[in-house]
């Protein structure tokens, strides 16, 4: 077996309210790329979108379900706190500036050295960006974004746990990542990737979470491939966790397990991939269905807020 070790985030999976705001912002004002319109397959008369770079790599996939009647969630322990995207080196300035022509709040945080822009979806999800030399830049140009400012994927993210000591024992022996530094309230931990591969973990208490609009439902760790991925189910066992059975999500396999903190963790594989069900260069336009639920299309898109991804002007906002 080894020993087992993750290239860092796969995805990132949260609860928003209305599902064309959801659009609007995170393709619109963050230009992300739609590249899936699919549904909840728990729950069909949902939407489950997904957003990422021009391809829907590993490492820059934020997905949503969005449930716009739904109450507001409460962000606290046993959650992803806060979610990082990463830019490129010298970009800092245009988000900061791009962010309040929009009308968004933006403060400057610190930590580790670097400096971060830290803000609220329209939601109540807590966002920053960080800019950073490693990882490749997004080939997605949109609304006046261009590649030499365009996100190009996770920094990472900031865990909220209600046993810390334990989710960083479990970060490091368990999937592999390197304990790289610790200051003030927080410990960090690097994975081998160069995308999604920068975890802090809060040190401090923070009240529990409540699920619901406006907070992250789970982070999914990548596996390499399907083999890997039964390799992974067999060590988070060994470990004293108990793995799911392995879940055929269309685009990826995943396992889920609840850590010791409070946290969903979900690994989920690289392959096949968002281009298996639909040509790479038109990715996101139609709602595509799993086989099983293809003879429901028709009351699933009665059901469903028609949505469009639209260039979103500053007087808009």
């Amino acid at each position: 077996m080894g020993n087992q070790t993750t290239a860092g985030i796969h995805h990132i999976t949260a609860i928003v309210g209305n599902p064309q705001e959801n659009v609007d912002f995170y393709a619109g004002i963050l230009g992300l790329r739609l590249v899936k319109k699919t549904v909840n397959f728990d729950d069909p008369g949902t939407y489950h979108l997904y957003f990422g770079n021009k391809g829907g790599h590993p490492g820059t996939i934020m997905t949503f379900f969005p449930w716009p009647e739904a109450y507001p969630g409460q962000i606290g322990t046993g959650q992803v706190g806060v979610t990082t995207f990463v830019v490129p080196e010298n970009a800092l300035d245009f988000w900061e500036k791009r962010l309040s022509a929009f009308h968004i709040a933006v403060k400057r945080e610190q930590r580790f050295g670097e400096d971060y822009l830290q803000f609220t979806d329209p939601h109540g999800l807590l966002l920053e960006i960080v800019a950073r030399k490693e990882g490749p830049e997004s080939q997605w140009e949109f609304n006046g974004i261009r590649k030499q400012e365009a996100i190009k994927g996770f920094g990472g993210a900031i865990l909220y746990s209600a046993a810390p000591q334990q989710t960083a024992d479990l970060l490091e022996r368990v999937m592999g990542l390197e304990k790289v530094g610790e200051e003030g309230d927080y410990v960090r931990f690097r994975a081998k990737g160069d995308l999604g591969n920068v975890i802090d973990i809060k040190l401090t208490d923070i009240p529990q979470g409540q699920m619901g609009v406006g907070t992250v439902h789970h982070i999914a760790w990548r596996a390499k491939d399907f083999e890997e991925h039964q390799e992974w189910q067999k060590h988070v066992a060994k470990h004293g966790f108990s793995p799911t059975k392995i879940v055929d999500r269309q685009y990826f396999n995943a396992i889920y397990f609840r850590e010791t903190g409070g946290l969903l963790f979900e690994i989920a594989t690289d392959p096949p991939g968002f281009d298996r069900d639909e040509p790479a260069d038109i990715m996101g336009a139609q709602l595509m269905l799993p086989e099983w639920l293809e003879p429901k299309r028709g009351i699933i898109e009665d059901l469903l807020m028609p949505i469009a991804v639209r260039e979103v002007k500053e007087e808009q906002a």
